[in-house]
C-alpha cells in the first residue's frame, strides 16, 4: 500500500508539472522573443524624426550610428528625382524582403544569419524608407535558459516533495495496518493480551477498537469457560467432603481403607481441575434487575443438608436471621455454592465436635451472613484470601473464599475474616443490596458499628 500510494502520487505530480512547465516554458520563451523585438522597434523609432527632417546621407549615417550598436542597423532610402536607391549601415536582410516591406507598407521579420532582422517601413515625401534593425539570436533567447532551469528545479522539488509527503502518508496508514496483522497473529497464536493502538485514519481506528472489543470478548468467554469449570469442580467437593467423612467412619477394613483412598484420589483430581481451569480471573456479573433469592431460604436449605453430617461428627449449630424472607441481588445456586464453600472449610479444617453458626443479618441497603466456627481460626486471613492460596491447611485450594468473595464484590459488597465470638474465625459476607460501594476501607470502627446497628434491627 505504502509503494502504491507513492507510484500514484509520482504519476500524478509529474503530469501535473509537466501540464504547467511546458506551456509556461514557451510563454517564457515567447516573452523573451517579443522583448527582443519590442527593443527593436524602439531603436527603429529613434530615426524616425531624423528622416523627416533630412535626408542628408551624412548626417543619416551619424543618426544611424548614435541609434544601432555594432551594426546593428541599417536604413534603406528608395530611388527618387533622379537619385539612386541608398543603403546606410550594414545590410543583412534581402533585397526581395526589403522591397516587399516597401511594397506592403507594414513591419515584417525576416530570418537571417545569426538571428533575425527587424524590417520597419517609413513613409516620407521622398518615399518608402525601410528600417532595418538586426536581432542577434542571443538576444531573442536571453534569460530563457535561467528560467527553463527554475521551472524544472521547481517541478523536480514539487516532485520529490509529493513522493516524500505520500510516503509518510503511506507509513502512516501501514503501520496501523500492520500492528493490526501482529496483534492477529499474537491472537492466534494463543496471546490473550494482544491489544491494537486505536491510531491512524479513521477506518483503521474502528477496525482496531473493533479488533480490540473482539479480543476482549474471546478473554471473557475463555475466563468465564475456565470459572465454570472451576465452580462446577469446587461444588463437588462438597458431597466429597460428606462422603470422606463417612468414609472415615468405616471402621478398619480394607474396603473401608479401599474407600478412603479412593475418595482421597478423587479429592485430589478435583483439586487438580479447579487449579488448571482458573488460571485467569474473571469478573461474575451480578445478578440483573429483578433477579435475585430469598437468602433465608437458601441458608435454610444448606444448613439441612449440613445439619446430618453436624449431627453425625457431634456438632453443635445455630442458625438466626432466617425467621423471615431476606431478598437479595444474587442467584440461588450462587449464594448456595457459597454456603457450601464456607461449611465445607468449618468440616474439613476444623476438628470433630466443634461448634458453628450461621447468622443472616438484614438492612436496609446491604445483607450480611457471619458464618463463624468454634475451631482453631485462621492465623493468615489475608493468605486465606489470596487467589488460589489455602489457609495452610492441607488439601485446600484457597479457592472457596474466593468464590465467595466473587460472589459479594459483584453486588458491591465484600468479604473480611476475624474472630468470632465462639473463639474461632468468623467469616463475613456483605451483599450490598443497592449496588453502591459499602463503607468498609480503612473504617473497621464504622463497619463494626453498623454491623452492630443490622444486628439490633434483625
Amino acid at each position: 500500500m505504502r509503494w502504491a500510494l507513492v507510484k500514484v502520487c509520482l504519476a500524478v505530480t509529474t503530469m501535473v508539472v509537466v501540464a504547467f512547465a511546458v506551456p509556461l516554458g514557451l510563454v517564457i520563451k515567447e516573452m523573451a522573443r517579443d522583448r527582443a523585438f519590442s527593443n527593436a522597434e524602439r531603436e527603429a523609432a529613434v530615426v524616425v524624426p531624423a528622416l523627416s527632417i533630412t535626408t542628408d546621407r551624412d548626417q543619416l549615417e551619424r543618426v544611424v550610428a548614435s541609434a544601432g550598436s555594432d551594426d546593428g542597423m541599417a536604413v534603406h532610402l528608395p530611388a527618387s528625382d533622379g537619385r539612386a536607391a541608398v543603403d546606410l549601415g550594414r545590410q543583412r536582410a534581402a533585397d526581395a524582403d526589403i522591397a516587399a516591406v516597401r511594397k506592403l507598407g507594414r513591419a515584417s521579420t525576416t530570418e537571417v544569419a545569426g538571428g533575425s532582422a527587424l524590417l520597419q517601413p517609413v513613409a516620407l515625401s521622398l518615399g518608402t524608407v525601410v528600417i532595418e534593425v538586426y536581432v542577434p539570436e542571443s538576444e531573442v533567447s536571453n534569460g530563457v535558459g535561467t528560467a527553463w532551469a527554475v521551472l524544472a528545479a521547481v517541478g523536480a522539488a514539487l516532485v520529490v516533495g509529493s513522493v516524500a509527503v505520500a510516503d509518510r502518508l503511506g507509513v502512516r496508514m501501514v503501520q496501523p495496518a500492520r500492528r493490526l496483522v501482529e496483534g492477529a497473529h499474537e491472537l492466534g497464536e494463543g496471546k490473550l493480551g494482544a491489544r491494537v493502538p486505536e491510531e491512524g485514519p479513521s477506518e483503521l481506528r474502528l477496525a482496531a477498537v473493533a479488533f480490540n472489543s473482539m479480543a476482549d470478548q474471546v478473554v471473557q468467554l475463555l475466563a468465564n469457560e475456565r470459572e465454570l469449570a472451576a465452580d462446577l469442580s469446587h461444588r463437588l467437593r462438597t458431597p466429597l467432603t460428606v462422603l470422606r467423612l463417612n468414609a472415615a467412619s468405616l471402621g478398619e477394613s480394607a474396603a473401608a481403607e479401599q474407600t478412603r483412598t479412593a475418595v482421597a484420589q478423587l479429592e485430589r483430581e478435583v483439586d487438580t481441575i479447579i487449579r488448571t481451569a482458573r488460571e485467569a480471573k474473571p469478573q461474575t456479573a451480578a445478578a440483573g434487575p429483578g433477579a435475585g433469592c430469598d437468602a433465608a431460604e437458601v441458608v435454610r436449605e444448606r444448613m439441612a443438608f449440613w445439619s446430618a453430617l453436624a449431627e453425625d461428627e457431634g456438632r453443635k449449630v445455630r442458625t438466626a436471621g432466617v425467621d423471615r424472607p431476606v431478598r437479595i441481588p444474587v442467584a440461588r445456586t450462587d449464594l448456595a455454592a457459597a454456603l457450601d464453600a464456607l461449611l465445607g472449610n468449618v468440616f474439613r479444617h476444623t476438628p470433630e465436635g466443634t461448634a458453628f453458626a450461621v447468622d443472616v443479618h438484614n438492612g436496609e441497603d446491604a445483607v450480611i451472613v457471619l458464618v463463624s466456627d468454634a475451631g482453631p481460626g485462621i492465623s493468615d486471613p489475608e493468605a486465606a484470601m489470596a487467589r488460589g492460596r489455602g489457609s495452610g491447611a492441607a488439601g485446600s485450594t484457597g479457592l472457596g473464599l474466593d468464590i465467595v468473595r466473587r460472589l459479594a464484590e459483584s453486588t458491591g459488597g465484600d468479604v473480611r475474616i476475624g474472630s468470632s465470638v465462639l473463639g474461632g474465625t468468623e467469616v463475613r459476607l456483605w451483599i450490598q443490596l443497592d449496588g453502591r460501594e459499602p463503607e468498609r476501607r480503612g473504617h473497621r470502627g464504622a463497619v463494626r458499628r453498623r454491623r452492630r446497628a443490622l444486628v439490633g434491627r434483625s
